[in-house]
């Protein structure tokens, strides 16, 4: 930790489908979005933590960050999201803390830019077959 450099959380989700193809590739997508757009390193993170919602049984997320050499030495909690009557299925949320030293800018993607239009953007990143993701 630097000087000027405090604990922040970031806020992220996701859409995805329920195959173990589709929860590894939006699950390091968005892993990998957070840290690029903040300027992360894995050195600077505390925690993630995920939920996912009941309908997304295939794979763990933090399985996935972990089969693609993602967050190796970085404590991972997964929990079950809530039953809400009428809530959107096939979303994965996490909450990020790190070490920065400005707060941290979400990443809502993939169709999950409707749980929170006002924080939603365009990521930077962009995953290509080469990248063992597809």
């Amino acid at each position: 930790m630097i000087a000027n450099q405090r604990v922040y959380a970031v806020r992220g989700a996701v859409c995805c489908e329920n195959t173990v193809e589709s929860i590894r590739l939006w699950t390091v997508r968005m892993y990998r979005s957070i840290l690029e757009d903040n300027a992360l390193s894995e050195s600077d993170l505390v925690s993630v933590q995920f939920t996912v919602t009941a309908d997304l049984d295939m794979l763990n997320p933090a399985s996935a960050l972990r089969q693609q050499g993602c967050a190796s030495s970085v404590p991972l909690f997964v929990s079950a999201e809530p039953v809400v009557r009428n809530a959107p299925s096939g979303i994965i949320r996490t909450l990020i803390t790190a070490y920065s030293s400005k707060p941290l800018i979400p990443a809502y993607l993939n169709g999950a830019e409707i749980l929170r239009p006002d924080l939603a953007r365009m990521s930077t990143i962009d995953v290509k077959p080469q990248d063992g993701l597809l």
